[in-house]
């Protein structure tokens, strides 16, 4: 990284940000390995405590996404934050309260969907806290997505909390609505066997490992590049047939040895996003969120899940759309917006896109049109 930054001093500012995230990252990664001891597994307020998602929470989503608040907050260089786990927005500056004190944690009682701050950071963050947090009792992994982009000067937002629900924060808010192409730095940490931090500043991807002995993030693979092919597709075969019909072909034809590389293909899905792409990085092959009969545009968020991890991926070569549309071209309409996606080397995601084009079914197209994006 700071090889990086030293080539473009513009990134400066960058590395104190990094260096927040990097803390929050081991604070959780710290949180979940001992989640079980601590007992922080489990629904959140014993049930019943609902996010902006319409899903349950866990405590270890609540706890989670106040770390990385918290971290990217006292960076000094965040001026507005959006998260998975939020709700309606409100000024950060709320006087932290000690409800996790039984971890070794205090979080701050606001909930909120996007967090504006008056501090003059120049920087926007967006963050899945705990992706895969309904793993953690089984022990499978997790991880945190995070995409940061710059401010546009021009739509600073300055709003007390008295401006939160008027025009002006509407307009500041659709003007902080970026597509992917304009991130600045996006990554992830994954929190299994080790805990590896995998980031990019827009010019390649690095992974690092947590040395727990010295507790520093250690550079262990440096400039991924993903292979142009692989011999694995990770998806959930339990929605096979809810799937457009396209995405079915390819996928059958892959299974068979009857695509383009002429190899059967192999079957891996985890069900923890950040895993799965994980190994999709280090190993090749294709992973997929697609869109179904009952969730037409698939369960990924765009802003903060699909587009950082898609920056992620063309970064290390691969490629990543909705089907049609590369998906870093594409600009939220709002926060928690949904998008398909296909990712992962080049030429298995090129190739499910031929299916896709290739289609005349005019009931599946008609589908494809329905979607919000695509």
């Amino acid at each position: 990284m700071v090889e990086v930054v030293a080539a473009n001093p513009q990134l400066r500012e960058l590395e104190s940000l990094v260096i927040a995230i990097q803390t929050a990252c081991k604070t959780i990664a710290n949180v979940v390995e001992r989640a079980s001891i601590t007992g922080v597994t489990g629904l959140e307020a014993g049930g019943g405590s609902i996010n902006i998602q319409g899903e349950e929470q866990k405590r270890l989503d609540v706890i989670t996404n106040d770390v990385m608040k918290r971290a990217l907050r006292f960076s000094g260089k965040v001026g507005v934050l959006a998260s998975e786990e939020e709700d309606n927005p409100v000024s950060v500056n709320n006087f932290p309260t000690d409800k996790y004190k039984d971890v070794g944690l205090k979080t701050t009682s606001f909930n909120s969907e996007v967090i504006v701050e008056e501090t003059g950071g120049k920087f926007i963050a967006v963050f899945d806290p705990l992706d895969g947090s309904s793993n953690v009792d089984a022990g499978i992994p997790t991880g945190t997505i995070f995409g940061i982009f710059e401010e546009d000067p021009l739509a600073v937002c300055e709003i007390s909390d008295d401006d939160i629900q008027d025009e002006k924060f509407t307009q500041c808010l659709v003007n902080t609505l970026r597509p992917g192409n304009s991130l600045v730095c996006s990554g992830y940490c994954l929190y299994s066997s080790s805990v590896f931090l995998c980031i990019t500043l827009g010019d390649g991807v690095n992974i690092f490992t947590l040395d727990r002995q010295i507790g520093e993030f250690i550079l262990t693979h440096p400039r991924v590049q993903i292979p142009k092919r692989g011999k694995i597709y990770s998806f959930n075969e339990a929605n096979r047939y809810e799937w457009d019909q396209p995405l079915i072909e390819y996928v059958t034809a892959i299974q068979t040895g009857k695509g383009e590389s002429g190899k059967q293909y192999s079957s891996r899905y985890i069900g923890s996003m950040v895993g799965d792409v994980h190994r999709t990085l280090l190993y090749g092959g294709i992973f997929g969120y697609p869109g179904t009969n009952k969730n037409l545009n698939g369960k990924l968020r765009l802003l903060y899940e699909a587009a950082p991890m898609s920056f992620l991926m063309e970064q290390a070569g691969g490629l990543s759309i909705t089907g049609k549309t590369r998906i870093m071209d594409l600009v939220p309409t709002n926060v928690h917006q949904r998008v398909p996606c296909l990712m992962g080397s080049k030429e298995d995601v090129l190739e499910a896109k031929k299916y896709y084009d290739n289609c005349s079914d005019p009931e599946q197209i008609a589908k494809f049109n329905s979607r919000k994006v695509w």
